[in-house]
């Protein structure tokens, strides 16, 4: 590997140290009941975003809630000296992306039948800090 090639991979690293995220994959609600979820807390201080999950009477709001209290975690994780309270964590990325699909068959008149999908998604979220943020 040349030097140059070895210094990005380098500064890469470094970055990627800093960066707070979680993931969530294969969850069996489709995508687009997702995403309504998940505009409601993009760019929202973590505080308010967790009351507004937590209030919020869609069944994703449940998980997304918790991938947000494992976003923290894996904040708090990298930043053992920070509190959370001082570095202003906002929710600086969320996206929800569609996952595989169980294909079913109902039964419809006339002998015929139609084909039901049951969608699944994939969610990442990522923290920023007010105070440089990332």
């Amino acid at each position: 590997m040349g030097s140059r090639k070895h210094n990005m991979a380098q500064q890469l690293k470094e970055a990627k140290k800093q960066r707070a995220f979680a993931k969530l994959t294969n969850c069996p609600t489709s995508p687009r009941k997702m995403r309504l979820v998940a505009d409601l807390v993009r760019g929202v201080e973590v505080e308010k975003a967790l009351q507004i999950l937590k209030f919020s009477p869609k069944e994703a709001s449940r998980n997304l809630e918790k991938l947000l209290l494992s976003a923290i975690a894996n904040w708090q994780a990298k930043n053992e000296d920070a509190s959370i309270e001082d570095a202003g964590l906002f929710v600086k990325s969320i996206y929800v992306d569609s996952a595989g699909m169980l294909k079913r068959l109902r039964p419809a008149p006339q002998g015929r039948a139609h084909r039901i999908r049951k969608r699944s998604n994939h969610v990442t979220l990522e923290l920023g800090t007010k105070n440089n943020s990332n």
